[in-house]
């Protein structure tokens, strides 16, 4: 099973900022990541929907012989992770907000964090942010907008910066420190919000964290792939390819990518 690849979906392309993480980390691992553009976002849905949509992109990624699946979306890993986890026999890596580190950190005791609504009111996000914020002034903001922008490659531009500094103004006003990005699509917005939070304020995203994790998991159950060949990576999204194509191009010569209903 070593040399089998490690899956990937998101509600579109977002999830490729952990993606990037990943195979940056473990080069000799194959790859396949399913962008769901077609049903972005998921921040909007219903748990049930999101439920729904999350073991549709299991299955998918199960009957392209995945041997691990990273859940590359923070609405879908604090509403299905558990149940996928119940469910399907192999290993799950999900992604949360990262509450732990930006709460041991901050000295101004406040730290904003910028999701979706299906993140933030979820009961595994109520759960982490009592465990490890309780005593901080936890400022939510809901980044409605962000992934739609995102998925359509507006990135940089004058409406998307102006959208974000509404955001960003109230946690800014209340001398927050530390901003925690609780959606996967949002690390691609990290160059803007440099230029619009004040430069003490540190962003804080689950990237890293999520590829030493799975390196740890694949470890553990003897699934790291041994071989000394680079790997080779497949990305599909059942919408337009061109974000997709446009957010990767800088990243590894030996992939694919293209469409494919799901």
């Amino acid at each position: 099973m070593s040399k089998q690849p490690i899956g990937f979906f998101d509600s579109g392309v977002g999830g490729t900022s952990i993606w990037k993480e990943v195979i940056s980390l473990l080069p000799h691992e194959n790859s396949i990541y399913l962008a769901d553009s077609r049903n972005a976002p998921y921040g909007e849905k219903s748990a049930e929907e999101i439920l729904a949509l999350s073991v549709k992109n299991t299955e998918k990624l199960l009957e392209l012989h995945c041997k691990l699946i990273v859940v590359a979306c923070n609405t879908a890993t604090t509403n299905a992770i558990d149940f996928l986890r119940k469910t399907y026999p192999i290993p799950f890596i999900g992604i949360e907000p990262a509450i732990k580190p930006a709460a041991l950190s901050s000295k101004s005791k406040t730290i904003g964090i910028l999701a979706t609504k299906g993140t933030l009111s979820s009961a595994l996000f109520a759960r982490t942010s009592s465990l490890y914020a309780s005593d901080l002034n936890v400022i939510e903001v809901i980044g409605t907008g962000l992934v739609e922008r995102i998925e359509k490659g507006l990135i940089n531009t004058t409406e998307t910066r102006e959208l974000l500094q509404t955001y960003l103004d109230p946690m800014i006003a209340e001398n927050m420190d530390y901003l925690v990005l609780g959606c996967s699509h949002y690390p691609y917005l990290i160059p803007i919000l440099k230029e619009l939070l004040p430069e003490e304020v540190q962003i804080i995203d689950s990237g890293r964290a999520v590829a030493l994790q799975t390196r740890k998991i694949l470890e553990s159950n003897s699934l790291l792939n041994t071989s000394k060949e680079k790997g080779s990576h497949s990305l599909y999204t059942n919408a337009s390819v061109e974000t997709l194509a446009n957010l990767t191009q800088d990243v590894v010569s030996k992939k694919e990518i293209g469409y494919l209903d799901f």
